[in-house]
């Protein structure tokens, strides 16, 4: 025989228990300043511990405007295989802040990113994180514009808060390696610099910016997209064009794997004939060999950052560009000397 659900505890069978009114009960299960005695509030403590009574949150959220959620809408973060440390950093800031993380993804789908957001309202969360798994310039579904929100790893127009990595100082991060280690001349870009691509144009910025005070410029640029098979091919075709570079800025860690494939293919070494120096710090970064030399993206900082201003005594506003760190391992050395 199915045995009958258990009723659920309620405020009124804590204060029974505890001895005192339901006000008081809730005064003080809601932790706010009571004037009741500490045996009082202890006695309504251990009535809620010994009824295993669990609060009605929906119920709070409405008496008191506060829900302690906040929504995060992402792109392809979840399922893909990049962005994931923003999550894991909101999530913690999150926790820490005594909130719960709603989490949602659009597949990439624009149509589908106002109804999530929708429904997060329709949830009454504090807040909206909207995120991307790449740095991009996004445009925010209009119900957006009402909520409490902060943009991580994306920017819009007009301008509405947001955490977003320094790829300017990304860019004069990496070009530095390379010059301290003595490099001038023979530095290749690999990797193509469209204008809509918000991380190539701004690391391109840093590393000319460095380039120029070392009284220096790239010797050649290749452009392929940012894939391992299209920049081996792209190397592959420009070393067999002749081209004999000493130094390789690869705009991401897959663009630089397919461009030590096509140099070991060659008969080129890293670093001894050729430095290599890329940026995300993927998971690539390390496994390759010798170990890539790389600039990294501060995601889990980024998400952990979002959450602070989001939840933050005053409204967020403005652009946060965090550090981005440099990964320095085994690709760079001095120039070879053939």
């Amino acid at each position: 025989m199915a045995s009958s659900a258990r009723r659920r505890v309620l405020l009124r069978d804590v204060a029974e228990h505890a001895s005192v009114s339901s006000a008081t009960a809730s005064l003080v299960l809601g932790g706010r300043d009571v004037r009741v005695s500490e045996d009082t509030r202890q006695r309504i403590l251990r009535a809620a511990r010994e009824l295993d009574y669990r609060p009605n949150l929906m119920a709070r959220s409405l008496r008191t405007q506060v829900s302690s959620t906040i929504g995060l809408v992402a792109d392809t973060i979840i399922t893909g295989h990049y962005g994931g440390d923003i999550i894991r950093g909101a999530l913690t800031a999150s926790l820490e802040h005594g909130h719960r993380l709603l989490i949602c993804e659009s597949e990439g789908d624009p149509k589908l990113e106002p109804v999530l957001v929708d429904d997060l309202v329709a949830r009454q969360v504090d807040g909206i994180l909207f995120t991307t798994a790449s740095h991009d310039a996004v445009e925010l579904p209009a119900s957006l514009g009402d909520q409490r929100v902060v943009l991580v790893n994306c920017e819009s127009t007009p301008a509405l808060p947001s955490v977003v990595p320094d790829e300017v100082e990304g860019g004069r991060a990496a070009a530095r390696l390379l010059t301290d280690a003595g490099h001038r001349d023979g530095i290749v870009l690999v990797g193509e610099t469209l204008a809509r691509k918000l991380p190539a144009q701004r690391r391109l910025q840093g590393l000319l910016d460095v380039l120029a005070a070392a009284d220096t410029d790239f010797a050649d640029r290749i452009d392929c997209p940012w894939w391992p098979e299209a920049a081996f091919d792209a190397l592959t075709a420009a070393l067999a064009a002749g081209l004999r570079p000493r130094a390789l800025v690869c705009l991401n860690d897959r663009v630089a794997l397919g461009a030590y494939q096509a140099l070991a293919a060659a008969g080129l070494s890293v670093p001894g004939d050729v430095s290599v120096v890329s940026f995300d710090d993927s998971e690539l970064a390390s496994w390759l060999r010798p170990a890539l030399s790389t600039i990294g993206l501060p995601e889990f900082e980024m998400g952990r950052t979002a959450v602070d201003l989001l939840l933050g005594s005053d409204p967020p506003s403005g652009v946060v560009r965090l550090p981005m760190p440099v990964r320095e391992r085994a690709s760079i050395a001095p120039p070879s000397s053939r």
